[in-house]
């Protein structure tokens, strides 16, 4: 006996009538469950632009009921559409695509008078957000089946010759990888079977009705919506074939014209690959903001909220520097805060570098902060000698199982493969994000980026990783700002492959920006120029530039309360010059000491008066 469903309901765009429809237990040709339009259901009267592009077979079904008169205007639905005769549909989504008038997801849109979901009602087809599948059809020494089979009859399939048959769809993980062990025994390695089970596991439980599949073949991008289960099929030789029905939709996109992120997810060597991450971008493909604003509308969202597929598709920008922002970091010039910009928006990674107190670190924060949008952007870590690769990116590190307390070594993400999945996330894809690297040259960094190095040269490819083995790219709108004190590690002394991968901006006392940030500072704060006098003094007797003092030791408050000034002077300038002279026999005190430099500053004053005075005559 047939499997009884109660009556499901659809509502229309715009506030419109309700539609009503029947499951049927029988499958459609596409191996979907069909449904059945009830006679009296309204439909809208006109489509969404996209539709026809999206879901070709159900805009021709939709065209071909209006032209018998299945579907017609009728005083019933005053400005809709009326169905005259109940419809048999393949699957619930074309029944739902008929009468709206635009792709529809009927698992999910269908729903009981109370307000379920028709995808409550079936196996292993459950609710939540629909995902996005890549599946391989194209051997590298095999036929096409995706030109020869998959696109001609509306499926996609997975070679596993060697699993047991009759394996149950919801399958669990686990359940697969002691059927992969005991079938591929001595067949596969140990990384084959560790793959094939993440395969399967997709295949046959995380896939379901109404999430979007893609394939590649011949240089394009086909997309399709899956619209039923899985199916095993077993040749007479044993060997095993996964099917799943598939509505293909629109003709195949050229792989040369898609997005950098969706190229390079589907350039990953893997036969079933998860593209959720993508599925916005998908989404987009070959349908203006306008139709995607206009489908959004249709689908219930609220009005002036931009659609996902809009978001995806916006390019990362860096705001312009203003002269505001310049105020803000007493730098001389917005041409130069314009030209830092440019360089990181051609080259994504950047290091300032120059000696010890030069604002370094502090430019590179409040910099990102202005051209991140804000503090949520900005990630900092700080690399030091020990620092290394597990560190940084991934590794096995020692965790305690919050249930058992029991302590093992897990695989842990490092601060970059958190933020890079951060920045990743849908709806960030287009806000920069940055990641500040404090003193990038105290730790081994060949050995601390390890396969990453590749990455930060070519941010269109992907590498395999060491430990979780997945592929990994750098997303488009991740940054690298590095900073570099020349007092630990001269720059002559970084490799040839760090050069290349980034740029390097001076900070130096004896150049703009730096070289007049302390007298601008202190004038905006209304304070005396001694200071700045003095450290020009002192740095003028420095012969090492890597050694000459930035400012910041002089614009912090404690050096212009009481004594501060020659506190400041003993306990952070001056050690800073006896490690530099260490074992050289100078005397610190009389070459750098705070006299000294007074009396070599009034001296200088007095010759500059007596020459102004001499002019003057």
């Amino acid at each position: 006996m047939a499997e009884e469903y109660p009556q499901f309901q659809l509502r229309l765009p715009h506030g419109g009538p309700t539609a009503r429809g029947r499951l049927l237990s029988e499958m459609g040709t596409n191996g979907s469950q069909k449904m059945v339009v009830l006679a009296g259901s309204p439909a809208r009267p006109d489509v969404v632009p996209s539709f026809p592009l999206r879901t070709p077979s159900s805009h021709r079904l939709r065209e071909k009921l209006i032209k018998e008169g299945a579907i017609r205007e009728t005083g019933t639905w005053p400005g809709w559409l009326e169905v005259i005769q109940d419809v048999e549909c393949n699957s619930p989504s074309a029944a739902g695509d008929i009468l709206v008038g635009r792709s529809c997801n009927g698992w999910l849109e269908w729903k009981t008078e109370d307000g379920r979901p028709l995808a409550d009602f079936l196996e292993h087809v459950w609710f939540g957000p629909s995902r996005a599948w890549l599946v391989r059809g194209v051997l590298p020494s095999g036929p096409d089946l995706v030109q020869r089979v998959w696109l001609h009859e509306g499926r996609v399939t997975l070679a596993v010759l060697r699993l047991r048959p009759d394996v149950a769809q919801g399958v669990s993980k686990e359940q697969l990888r002691t059927f992969v062990d005991e079938d591929y025994e001595s067949t596969a390695t140990y990384d084959e079977k560790v793959q094939l089970v993440d395969e399967l596991h997709s295949f046959f439980s995380r896939m379901r009705p109404g999430d979007t599949v893609c394939t590649v073949s011949d240089g394009r991008l086909y997309i399709g919506e899956i619209t039923g289960s899985v199916e095993q099929r077993v040749a007479e030789d044993g060997s095993s074939n996964l099917r799943r029905p598939v509505e293909w939709g629109r003709e195949g996109f050229l792989l040369t014209e898609l997005p950098e992120e969706l190229r390079l997810q589907l350039s990953l060597k893997h036969d079933v690959v998860d593209l959720t991450t993508s599925k916005a971008i998908i989404d987009g493909l070959g349908v203006s903001d306008e139709e995607l604003v206009q489908e959004a509308l249709d689908s219930g969202a609220e009005s002036g909220a931009e659609p996902a597929a809009v978001t995806a598709r916006r390019e990362v920008a860096l705001p312009e520097p203003t002269e505001e922002l310049r105020k803000t970091l007493n730098v001389h010039s917005v041409e130069w805060l314009q030209e830092v910009r440019n360089l990181l928006e051609d080259e994504k990674q950047l290091i300032f570098y120059g000696p010890p107190g030069t604002g370094k670190t502090f430019l590179a924060q409040e910099l990102a902060e202005y051209l991140g949008g804000g503090r949520e952007q900005v990630k900092v870590v700080q690399f030091h000698p020990s620092y290394a690769y597990e560190d940084f990116f991934e590794g096995f590190r020692p965790r305690e199982d919050p249930k058992t307390r029991e302590v093992a070594f897990r695989l842990t993400a490092g601060p970059l493969r958190e933020f890079a999945a951060l920045a990743r996330r849908e709806g960030n894809r287009h806000i920069p994000h940055f990641l500040i690297i404090d003193e990038i040259n105290r730790a081994n960094l060949a050995k601390v980026f390890g396969e990453l190095y590749f990455l930060l040269e070519y941010r269109d490819r992907s590498v395999r990783l060491t430990y979780s083995g997945e592929d990994f790219f750098l997303p488009r709108n991740l940054f690298i700002i590095g900073t570099m004190n020349t007092a630990d590690r001269s720059i002559a002394l970084v490799d040839a492959a760090m050069r290349r991968r980034f740029a390097f901006v001076e900070l130096s006392p004896r150049i703009e920006p730096t070289g007049g940030l302390l007298r601008r500072w202190l004038a905006e704060e209304g304070k005396g120029p001694e200071p700045a006098d003095l450290l020009d003094a002192l740095n003028a007797r420095i012969d090492d530039a890597d050694f000459r003092i930035g400012p910041s030791y002089l614009m912090k408050s404690g050096v212009f309360r009481e004594g501060g000034l020659e506190r400041t002077w003993r306990t952070k300038i001056l050690p800073l010059l006896e490690e530099h002279h260490y074992g050289e026999g100078v005397d610190i005190e009389s070459r750098y000491g705070l006299s000294a430099l007074r009396g070599a500053v009034a001296m200088q004053s007095g010759q500059d008066e007596s020459s102004e005075g001499y002019d003057s005559e």
